[in-house]
This record gives C-alpha cells, structure tokens and sequence, in this order.
C-alpha cells in the first residue's frame, strides 16, 4: 500500500493509442482509488483501427518485473492482459504460484476488438493449463470463450451452459461478456460453482469502444483489490465501463 492507497498489478501489452492494454488498466486504478503498477509483456504500435507491428518482452523480463513489485508492495490483486505467447504465460504462471500473488483476473485477450492477432492460438492450451486453475476470475469475451471452448455461443442458454465449461478448466469464477450477442442488451454472466447471476445493462452505441474488456478487467481487479467480494467487484466494473461508455457517447454528439 502506497499512502494509503490499496496497489494493483497488471500484467499487460502496451497500447500506443492509449485506449487498451497497460495504459487502459492504469487510468482505470487510478479513477477507482488504486495505486496501479504494471509489468510490460509486449509493446504494440495500435490505435482505434487495429494494430500495425507488436513485440512481446523476454518472458525473463517480465518476470523481474513481477518481482520488483512484489518485493516492494504487498499487491492487493493482479490482473493479466495481452501475455502474446505460451513462454510468457508460462513465466507469469510460475512467478504469481510462486510468490502466492492473487486475487488474480485473467483476461484472456487474443485479438484487438479492431483487429490484430494479441495471443499466439498455439499458446492457448498453456493458458487453460497454467493460469486458469490460479486465476480467481476468468473474464472472456463470447469470442475469446468460444476459442477457450472450440463452441459456439449464441444464446442466454449457451452462454449459462459456456460459462459452466469455463469453470470447469479451473478458474474459481467466470465473468462472461454478452456485448457480442444480437439485440439492444449488453448482458454478462457471472458464474460460481454456487450461483449464476446476470448482470444486465443496455448497449451503448459509442463510436470508439477499444478496449473495454481491459478497463471491464481492471476495474474488477482494482475493486478486489481495495477488498471488496467478488460479486460487488464485478458489478462495480459493469458500472464503471457503462459510465465510461456513455460519457464518450456524450462527447463524441
């Protein structure tokens, strides 16, 4: 805790264009009351549009800085983004197993929302094996869960029936993300061995909504990690990202 302020950690690629990645999850702990730290596993040149060249980090690299933020804070939740290849994954594995880091949010990105392959579909596998099983909260998309699940998910039904499959890799709980189903709702699933509870919310049409399964994901870590239960972390998140919306619908009128 730095002044006060509980600390967050994300694990994540660099966004040039500011709107996702590490620079997403930043300016997100920041507005929620977290002091918000970060190891780099990739640098990308992106914007709204896609992404044009991306680089991933020496899984070493990323690593020590894992460690250097551990060594100086007590982390109160990490969450990971872009972790580009199964090398990476492997490492960021190992080193949160290792020094008992957590809660964890898993994001499992694999593309840009414009564009841009962000995860290596050879390195799935290793992410379902390695750091699934640690993570407290999985937060798919219905594409990413899709990918996770070699299924199609269309339907409320398909996303209970998705979201119990998810579970079943390991993770504790599963955030699934309805924005990619037809209709004017936006709906996520929040699925625990115990319960499942939709969190319900309209769509908001903004013109430019790069990178909000990175600020949906921090926000929840950051809720964590000011001690809050999982439930209120995630609504709080779907609150935070609906605000977010409609305040660049706002702007860009």
């Amino acid at each position: 805790m730095i002044d006060g302020w509980p600390t967050a950690l994300t694990v994540a690629g660099s966004d040039s264009w500011g709107g996702a990645g590490l620079q997403a999850d930043l300016r997100t702990f920041a507005a929620l009351g977290v002091w918000g730290t970060a190891a780099v596993t990739a640098v990308t040149a992106q914007n709204h549009r896609g992404v044009l060249a991306a680089h991933l980090m020496d899984p070493g690299l990323v690593a020590a800085q894992i460690e250097a933020v551990a060594e100086s804070e007590v982390i109160g939740a990490v969450k990971t983004g872009m972790l580009g290849d199964s090398r990476v994954i492997e490492r960021v594995a190992d080193v949160i197993e290792r020094l008992g880091l957590g809660p964890l949010v898993v994001d499992p990105v694999q593309a840009a929302s414009q564009g841009g392959q962000l995860l290596d579909p050879a390195a799935l596998p290793v992410l379902v094996e390695r750091l699934l099983p640690l993570s407290a909260l999985v937060t798919p998309n219905l594409p990413e869960a899709e990918a996770l699940l070699g299924a199609r998910i269309k339907t409320r039904d398909e996303m209970v029936d998705a979201a119990a499959a998810l579970g079943a890799l390991g993770p504790a709980a599963v955030l699934l993300k309805g924005g990619h189903l037809e209709g004017p709702e936006s709906p996520d699933l929040l699925w625990t061995d115990r319960s499942v509870v939709w969190l319900e919310g309209r769509r908001v049409d903004a013109v430019h909504s790069h990178g909000t399964g990175c600020t949906l994901s921090a926000a929840v870590a950051a809720a964590l990690a000011r001690g809050e239960g999982l439930g209120a972390a995630c609504r709080q998140g779907k609150v935070y990202v609906t605000l977010a919306l409609n305040a660049l619908v706002k702007r860009d009128k």
